[in-house]
């Protein structure tokens, strides 16, 4: 079994292993989430690497970096499927994707894809802030810190004074983190909302390969 470290996750991501007929290119952020619908319903046909999550603060590096990792390793696979949104790309990732042929997850973010993008469309939230539950075990390092929150905490609404609630996604039941999460609202001074999302369309996604 892959031993699983958010930190490599984080900044270096994770190597693909096994000997399948399938590569799946996703971000760090969603590694433990593929990796439990892999095992739960035996897909070992499905390698998985993942590009390191922190590409999330800078998502015009993305394209780049999945077109590497697809040349890189592609010619190694009967099919290449790309386990990202457009995650703040302005379309430049499906564009990347159609040029290489290979697929790509439907929906503007994994906001949009856990919670199934017709529903979260359907939501029509514009003053919510979202966490997933990566995000939420790695809060500092992809908002206090960048933000400079830990540092200039009157920030805070600056960034935040238009939004009503932070909604936390949770894929899994956890107690735990939905405890974080409810700390994480509080130090955004914003309404607390648990939706349990699951996997949404990311596992469709997965169980049509």
């Amino acid at each position: 079994m892959t031993m699983l470290d958010d930190q490599s996750l984080l900044e270096t991501g994770l190597a693909a292993q096994g000997g399948g007929r399938v590569l799946l290119i996703g971000c760090g952020a969603l590694a433990r989430e593929v990796l439990d619908l892999k095992a739960a319903n035996g897909w070992d046909h499905l390698d998985l690497q993942c590009l390191p999550a922190i590409l999330h603060n800078h998502p015009e590096r993305i394209p780049d970096a999945v077109e590497a990792a697809v040349t890189a390793r592609g010619k190694d696979y009967a099919q290449v499927f790309v386990l990202y949104a457009d995650c703040g790309t302005g379309g430049l990732l499906q564009a990347t994707c159609d040029r290489l042929g290979v697929g790509l997850l439907e929906g503007p973010h994994c906001y949009s894809f856990f919670e199934g993008n017709a529903a979260f469309a359907a939501q029509g939230e514009m003053t919510a802030f979202y966490l997933t539950d990566f995000l939420v075990r790695q809060f500092d390092a992809f908002v206090t810190r960048p933000l400079g929150l830990d540092r200039f905490p009157q920030l805070r609404d600056m960034y935040f004074g238009n939004y009503t609630k932070l909604v936390y996604q949770a894929q899994t039941d956890d107690p735990e983190l939905t405890e974080k999460a409810k700390a994480c609202a509080s130090f955004l001074k914003l309404d607390f909302e648990r939706r349990f999302t699951g996997y949404g369309d990311l596992e469709r996604a997965m169980r049509a390969l």
